[in-house]
């Protein structure tokens, strides 16, 4: 099933109005398909959708994890620091256009909000949503450095100078954690490849 079958089929659960629905996937599409978009793009949530598949039965509320998949990135621009923000209130103008309740609305703001960060949670959900969004750190190393020079032209409008300080300082914040991956499944899966991944970024920068 690809993206949009996806969207719609989640939307109709909360609405029988198929030009809303067709209105708010083509909203998402365009700000997925910015042309200043090379990682945080349609095959990102893709991606995330194929990790979260395979923990599907562990998931409490799927309907509110793929509402935040969808518009957790929704609003990305690389000179902002509100982002995440920005995301979570758009989403929920958008949701608030299908009969979805507010608590239902605010999960998924919070949720989205949980990006910024990438602290655990105390909402199992949102750990498999985080990890999903991290999935990527773990890959092979071919995915994860091809992964790294598209982040690298999403942060094109930064020299040098001042990319490799700031994408080291991320960088280090994740080997400092605890563990990068919150579940058992994505840290079982995921977690030594990242650590080794982002110890030869940092050697390269």
């Amino acid at each position: 099933m690809n993206l949009k079958e996806k969207f719609s089929d989640l939307c109709l659960h909360f609405t029988a109005a198929p030009v809303l629905i067709q209105n708010l996937w083509q909203e998402i599409e365009k700000k997925y398909s910015e042309k200043s978009r090379h990682y945080h793009n349609l095959m990102h949530l893709e991606n995330m959708f194929l990790e979260l598949e395979s923990v599907k039965e562990h998931i409490q509320n799927y309907s509110i994890i793929s509402f935040s998949v969808f518009y957790h990135d929704v609003i990305y621009d690389a000179s902002s620091k509100y982002n995440e923000e920005k995301s979570a209130s758009y989403a929920a103008e958008q949701l608030q256009k299908m009969s979805i309740d507010k608590d239902m609305i605010s999960k998924i703001e919070a949720q989205i909000l949980a990006t910024k960060s990438h602290e655990k949670s105390n909402a199992p959900d949102t750990d498999y949503f985080l990890d999903a969004d991290l999935s990527i750190l773990g890959k092979d190393s071919a995915t994860y450095f091809d992964y790294t020079r598209k982040i690298r032209k999403e942060y094109a409008l930064y020299p040098d100078l001042l990319y490799k300080p700031g994408r080291k300082k991320v960088l280090k914040h994740f080997l400092e954690l605890e563990s990068i991956f919150k579940t058992e499944h994505f840290r079982g899966k995921y977690e030594q490849q990242a650590r080794e991944n982002i110890a030869a970024e940092i050697q390269l920068l």
